[in-house]
């Protein structure tokens, strides 16, 4: 079994400055710190984690206060996989607040559109103040916290919503809807780290488009297609959101397959991925809580696919059995 390698730091902090604790907290809460007791933080072990505890502990003695640092693995009191719960909780709370901030803003921007010409700045600072904070929480997410993906997701709708206002304010002829019987034999390229709407988006184009289709996962939000590669759920991708649907809902759309598994499947993953409880499908929170295990379990993208894979696959034998 792996064990992981910790970083701890233990202080003592007088009463006075005031300040000085509260500095202390915010400097820990920004580097992602969990604290195990009172005045007992930890962080995963790495040369970047060492240096910034290093720092924080000298902020403390300059101050006044004592520091003491070490690292090793834990044998007793709390195991590995407590602690990375711990981490992983902790993200997705701050995740969440990203989440919640992004779909009140989403929901204004059908007013914005009506005075875009004055609106357009404020509406892009927003978003990227959103991203900011994104990419703040996403740099001590030590290990893959689930509330990343929504996060990631929503931020993205909104971004593809702006700069989709943008295109139709330059009057300029927008593209035709991509066919996508155009693309069997292809590569279909995603974001890394796939969760919901990918797993499902993924699984839809191998059971009932193209059983030999390959797919890459790839870093960059801005990835650039090469020849025979299609992307899918991201950034400018050829088949993504559509209005308030999800990349499985209009894969599943272009497909134009008249099935009532499927279509209770879409409602799933519309409620899970967009998170507005439009179809209130009972099965979501369950098989949200088998996604999220897959994930939790599984770094590699193929394992996750392969995972997920097989509970489509009964999720779909299971609509087929059923009614609602």
């Amino acid at each position: 079994m792996e064990r992981y390698q910790w970083i701890l730091l233990a202080h003592h902090i007088p009463p006075k400055p005031g300040y000085l604790r509260t500095k202390i907290s915010k400097r820990l809460a920004g580097l992602g710190a969990i604290g195990l007791k009172n005045a007992l933080y930890v962080l995963p072990d790495t040369e970047e984690t060492r240096e910034s505890f290093s720092w924080v502990a000298k902020e403390i003695e300059d101050g006044g206060g004592r520091a003491f640092l070490s690292t090793g693995v834990f044998f007793g009191g709390v195991t590995d996989d407590q602690v990375k719960a711990l981490f992983i909780s902790a993200r997705n709370a701050e995740y969440e607040q990203i989440v919640q901030s992004a779909r009140t803003f989403l929901n204004q921007v059908p007013a914005l559109v009506k005075s875009w010409q004055t609106s357009r700045t404020g509406a892009f600072e927003n978003v990227n103040d959103l991203r900011k904070r994104y990419d703040e929480i996403r740099k001590k997410d030590f290990f893959g916290a689930p509330g990343r993906d929504s996060a990631e997701g929503i931020l993205s709708a909104i971004e593809r919503k702006l700069h989709q206002q943008d295109k139709e304010n330059t009057d300029a002829p927008q593209p035709e809807r991509t066919n996508i019987k155009d693309h069997r034999g292809k590569t279909w390229v995603t974001r890394k780290r796939i969760h919901i709407d990918r797993i499902a988006s993924a699984w839809l184009i191998l059971r009932f488009f193209d059983d030999q289709a390959r797919f890459k996962f790839v870093s960059s939000k801005d990835y650039k297609p090469k020849r025979d590669e299609v992307r899918f759920d991201m950034f400018q991708a050829e088949f993504t959101h559509e209005g308030d649907n999800c990349t499985f809902e209009v894969i599943l759309s272009r497909l134009k397959l008249d099935n009532v598994a499927l279509t209770a499947i879409a409602e799933v993953i519309h409620d899970l991925d967009i998170k507005d409880a439009k179809f209130g499908r009972p099965e979501a929170q369950g098989v949200l809580a088998l996604l999220s295990g897959i994930t939790l379990r599984y770094e590699d993208d193929e394992e996750r696919l392969s995972r997920g894979m097989q509970l489509l696959d009964d999720l779909h034998r299971y609509f087929q059995t059923s009614r609602r």
